[in-house]
């Protein structure tokens, strides 16, 4: 054969693997409202830098009439390519073929780009459009599915991995996404679950929809799975485009720095009177947060979940930091079982790939109650303490209202290797609020007065302003300083910059044992 014709027929070869499963099943994804695989890479990555990995590979599988029905990729598009110029690597399944269903030799694609994202020290996508384990071939797939859980598990921490449900995803298809670092998902398309409706109906009697049961919003309000949701396919791979540039490649790598356009030294006059003159009105912690960093421009996870405190990126002088902050405007910014979970995973991560950390911390305590006390709220809460207190990047805290009780400690002070501990005048540092300390302490002195509540009130006022302010931890050296509210941009970034050297680690020893 000529090598025109050797050539003719690779490139048809090609254009039968780009059709994954054919026409008709390409028109019924779209029907569906979703993309095909290449359609999603094509919208992630830069334009032309996918290179595809593995093309022609087909399965190996001859029960069950398998053998009649062979298509190239074998259900999954495998490859490099580039988010603004920086290398990733990729996996997007095609639903098109087999319902994106995982085989042994589907597997031996994912595993194999996971492999090389390691060597290369780049961050690893999933994108998940899947009807789970391919049951003609039995236990087979199931080896598949644990192969790509023990790299997932053994990537962790050495390369960002991050998973984009775009269909179902269920059974044992969702500990994949549930080992990653971050898990988008899409309103209306995709769905996570681990028994779906059908076995909920038959072993509980509950009758529930596939939405109902595991959609985007169900995991991103309720579960807490899906730290991102988009409203369409588009919208959630251009939020997963600008969620990897505040991400390093791998743990050895710096955050992205980009040049800013926002001055260093700026300053914001509303910061100074933004937090209420009653300690006991709200205010949003986010309009805090979007006045100091640079352009206003925060990048909030799981904005729906534990809304109580507040994650995400952003950056400060142009530097990638990531933000954790207690939210007044919803309950009252306590931390309880979900916020713990929430905010110390988001901990582990920054800690993990390098990214400076800023606490923003105005808290009243841990959240009272039976339910929370039966349900862990002593070992949940653990698990935000001992992040912080791994966590060995730098790590700055503004204290701009509430610290009390053992919130405080937990909330990155200085006992804990808060590096740069700030508060502002407002601050109020204490081992409770001024009502329950004086209702504590002088107990026996208001019971006798004539007037209990006029002798409370009194003392209420004294104790707030003898200890509820920032001063008696300054004099301790507790803070660094009691800083005014509108020069906090340029203070962080001052510190930021000194803090850039940084080196710290902790002792020697196989891993921790975080309260799980």
């Amino acid at each position: 054969m000529s090598i025109d014709k050797k050539l003719e027929q690779l490139k048809k070869l090609q254009d039968d693997a780009r059709l994954g499963g054919g026409e008709k099943r390409i028109e019924a994804q779209h029907q569906k409202g979703k993309l095909t695989a290449r359609e999603r890479l094509d919208l992630l990555l830069d334009k032309g830098s996918f290179e595809e990995f593995d093309m022609f590979v087909r399965h190996r599988s001859s029960d069950f009439g398998l053998d009649k029905q062979k298509y190239f990729t074998d259900g999954v598009v495998t490859g490099c390519g580039t988010i603004d110029d920086r290398k990733v690597f990729v996996f997007s399944q095609d639903f098109t073929i087999f319902g994106g269903s995982l085989s042994k030799a589907h597997a031996e694609k994912i595993c194999k780009i996971m492999d090389m994202a390691m060597k290369v020290g780049a961050p690893v996508i999933g994108l998940n459009d899947s009807g789970g384990a391919r049951i003609q071939e039995g236990v087979i797939s199931l080896g598949g599915y644990a192969d790509i859980f023990l790299r997932n598990t053994l990537a962790s921490g050495v390369v960002p991995q991050i998973s984009v449900v775009l269909g179902p995803c269920a059974g044992g298809a969702v500990y994949s996404p549930a080992i990653t670092d971050f898990v988008l998902m899409v309103k209306g398309t995709s769905y996570m679950f681990v028994t779906g409706p059908n076995v909920v109906k038959t072993v509980t009697h509950e009758e529930i929809t596939h939405d109902e049961l595991g959609g985007a919003m169900v995991h991103a309000s309720k579960s807490g799975v899906a730290h991102l949701v988009g409203n369409n396919e588009a919208e959630t791979l251009l939020m997963t485009r600008k969620l990897m540039s505040f991400i390093p490649q791998n743990n050895l790598d710096e955050v992205p720095m980009i040049e800013s356009n926002d001055p260093d030294d700026r300053m914001d006059e509303e910061l100074n009177y933004i937090v209420p003159d009653n300690p006991n009105k709200p205010y949003d912690i986010k309009d805090v947060i979007t006045r100091i960093v640079d352009n206003g421009d925060f990048f909030e996870i799981m904005p729906e979940y534990a809304m109580n405190i507040v994650v995400g990126f952003a950056r400060l002088g142009g530097r990638s930091i990531g933000i954790i902050a207690n939210q007044p405007a919803y309950l009252a910014g306590v931390l309880d079982i979900n916020s713990s979970d929430k905010a110390g995973r988001f901990i582990r991560f920054c800690d993990a790939f390098n990214i400076p950390i800023l606490t923003f911390e105005d808290v009243p305590g841990f959240l009272p109650g039976t339910d929370q006390e039966f349900n862990g709220i002593i070992r949940h809460g653990a698990k935000l303490l001992y992040a912080y207190c791994e966590a060995t990047v730098p790590k700055i805290t503004v204290i701009t209202r509430k610290a009390y009780g053992g919130a405080y400690d937990v909330m990155n002070s200085k006992h804990v290797r808060g590096d740069m501990n700030y508060a502002w005048p407002t601050a109020e540092i204490a081992v409770m609020g001024p009502k329950g300390a004086v209702e504590i302490i002088f107990k026996k002195e208001i019971a006798a007065s004539d007037n209990p509540e006029a002798a409370t009130d009194k003392k209420v006022e004294e104790f707030r302003e003898k200890f509820a302010n920032p001063y008696i931890a300054a004099e301790r050296g507790y803070l660094d300083d009691v800083i005014e509210p509108r020069t906090t941009r340029p203070r962080l970034i001052r510190a930021f910059d000194m803090l850039s050297t940084k080196r710290d680690q902790n002792p020697p020893k196989k891993h921790g044992n975080i309260p799980l």
